[in-house]
């Protein structure tokens, strides 16, 4: 009899039972001590993700390798967990300290308000994870098959015009899964989004769990608590959170939090198929509703939820803090400097981490826009440490297009990628801002490397997918065009317009088609409801300089990634 071979779903569920990679530590210092070829396969291609380090490409992406994935290389990605994008001065030091000694001077924001760091070797990495704890800072749950970093809005506590400080719930969910061998073994990753920020700026829409804090009349005065949105997510088969009609008070954000992680965990239809495991695919393939899973969630919870309250949806396209900004605390502000594609030098984290020391009190805070913030600058020194921030190259006050500007790994450092994005990224910025200056218009302009959409394409007004294209012979990267993606009031999934060019011709395409909404936007037109009203062949056109017949967007050259993005 022929042996029954074990299908990538199986293999990976049995590995997750047979060990919690947490609990081996002693494993790590060991490979570390015999070199990178004692490393076994089952480390390299899962356990290791649970810890948040993630085997590093070889600079060409997926081309050149097999079954979807490229080639690795001896070298890993390591990704800090920073809960609610919070950070001290002495952190951000130690991370600037690893960046420079371990990982060749590269460090990354993530759009899940983590840092990366490349480059680094399996003989550094017992040292970077026990440089990391001595802070108080962890890679444990950053990848794999677990609860991912809990997002928050940066400036809780500090927003003037904020609900409510929600950053205390999101650090005890953060306690109660992240890291918790309870929830080691989920069927895939498992992200949650908690804010109490009127803008939303966590992008709740695209998270498993996501909660909005909402404000309810009481006779007794004012309740603040949240909305609940379940089973948001990108990917290959995007998917906005449905809400569910509750009223969470705060006392029971926690434990819903919890239930909807356990009805997940427990779900075994989602773990025969990697592909398919997402929460979201309860919805998308399996006839779950919200009125199902509200049912579920209370029984697994045991106690009922009030019913939803009207929420106000938030209409500012870039929630991304940038700028100076009045805190709630009189006399004091928060300056917001954007970081470029997310790429961070250690000088410049030194840099940031002094000033927030020398005039304010030591605190930083990553955001999921990838940029990074000072709080609790005294009025008075706002501006210098505004100009400090610019003379390191991270400017306070951006463009249009360095501000909504987004990048994932691309395929200098991710297996799974076709193009490079990141200096990409800054080359398009540049040329945008030298092509259209003075463009006003929030913009979020998105740049993903593949169509796993890493780099969350899918919620922007110009989202750009990852190709690859022959041009006079050679396979050269290319970029496929989605437009009209949105959250909040015009919540969207992109729409794909049919029309596809090689990297370099980007920046001509983008020129056309922002001149033309220029010329032709009604009067306080913004960008989502201006491509609403136009056609994918009008928008093509422009695009193309031409009307030129629609390309196929086609699917992803592999299975999608376990891990990769932030």
């Amino acid at each position: 009899m022929s042996e029954i071979k074990e299908t990538k779903a199986q293999r990976v569920e049995r590995l997750k039972r047979e060990k919690n990679a947490w609990e081996h530590f002693d494993e790590i210092r060991a490979f570390a001590r015999q070199g990178h070829a004692s490393i076994p396969p089952e480390w390299l291609g899962t356990y290791f993700r649970s810890w948040g380090v993630y085997t590093q490409g070889d600079g060409a992406g997926v081309v050149g390798g097999k079954n979807g994935e490229g080639k690795a290389t001896p070298f890993f990605m390591v990704r800090i967990r920073i809960p609610n994008g919070l950070l001290s001065s002495q952190q951000a030091r130690t991370i600037a300290g690893l960046a420079e000694r371990h990982a060749r001077g590269v460090a990354d924001i993530t759009v899940r308000q983590n840092v990366q760091l490349h480059w680094v070797t399996i003989e550094s990495l017992p040292e970077v994870l026990e440089a990391l704890w001595r802070v108080g800072l962890t890679t444990t749950g950053a990848c794999g098959d677990v609860a991912r970093n809990i997002t928050g809005c940066p400036v809780a506590g500090f927003d003037a015009h904020e609900h409510c400080d929600a950053s205390p719930l999101a650090l005890e969910v953060n306690g109660q899964i992240g890291g918790n061998s309870e929830f080691y073994n989920l069927p895939r990753k498992f992200k949650v989004s908690i804010t109490g920020c009127r803008s939303w700026c966590t992008y709740p829409e695209i998270n498993d769990v996501g909660l909005t804090a909402v404000t309810r009349k009481r006779s007794h005065g004012d309740e603040v608590g949240f909305s609940l949105r379940v089973a948001g997510g990108l990917s290959t088969d995007p998917h906005l959170g449905v809400r569910l009609n509750a009223f969470v008070r705060w006392e029971q954000a926690v434990p819903v939090v919890r239930g909807v992680a356990e009805l997940f965990r427990e779900s075994e239809v989602l773990r025969k198929n990697r592909e398919r495991a997402r929460l979201k695919f309860l919805f998308l393939q399996h006839g779950w509703t919200a009125d199902s899973f509200l049912a579920a969630l209370q029984d697994r919870v045991g106690f009922a939820l009030d019913p939803a309250e009207p929420e106000e949806l938030p209409s500012d396209i870039h929630r991304d803090h940038v700028g100076v900004h009045a805190q709630k605390q009189h006399g004091l502000s928060y300056v917001g400097a954007n970081v470029l594609r997310g790429r961070i030098t250690p000088e410049q984290l030194r840099t940031a981490a002094n000033l927030s020391d020398h005039y304010a009190d030591g605190h930083l805070r990553n955001t999921i826009m990838q940029n990074l913030l000072i709080v609790n600058v005294p009025n008075e020194h706002a501006a210098r440490v505004a100009g400090e921030l610019t003379a390191v190259g991270l400017p306070v006050r951006a463009s249009a297009f360095a501000r909504g500007t987004v990048a994932c790994t691309g395929s200098e450092f991710c297996k799974l990628a076709l193009t490079e994005t990141k200096g990409f990224a800054r080359w398009l910025s540049e040329e945008l801002d030298e092509r259209l200056p003075g463009f006003q218009e929030q913009l979020k302009l998105h740049i993903t490397g593949c169509p796993n959409s890493c780099g969350q394409h899918w919620i922007a007004d110009i989202g750009i997918e990852g190709k690859k294209l022959k041009v006079d012979g050679r396979m050269v990267d290319a970029y496929y065009f989605c437009v009209g993606g949105s959250v909040g009031e015009f919540a969207s999934i992109a729409r794909p317009v049919g029309y596809r060019c090689a990297a370099s011709e980007v920046p001509d395409a983008i020129e056309r088609l922002l001149y033309e909404f220029n010329e032709q936007r009604e009067p306080g037109e913004n960008l989502r409801r201006f491509f609403a009203r136009h056609s994918n062949e009008q928008i093509r056109g422009w695009l193309a300089a031409e009307l030129v017949a629609p390309v196929e967007r086609d699917a992803a050259a592999g299975p999608v990634p376990m891990g990769v993005e932030g």
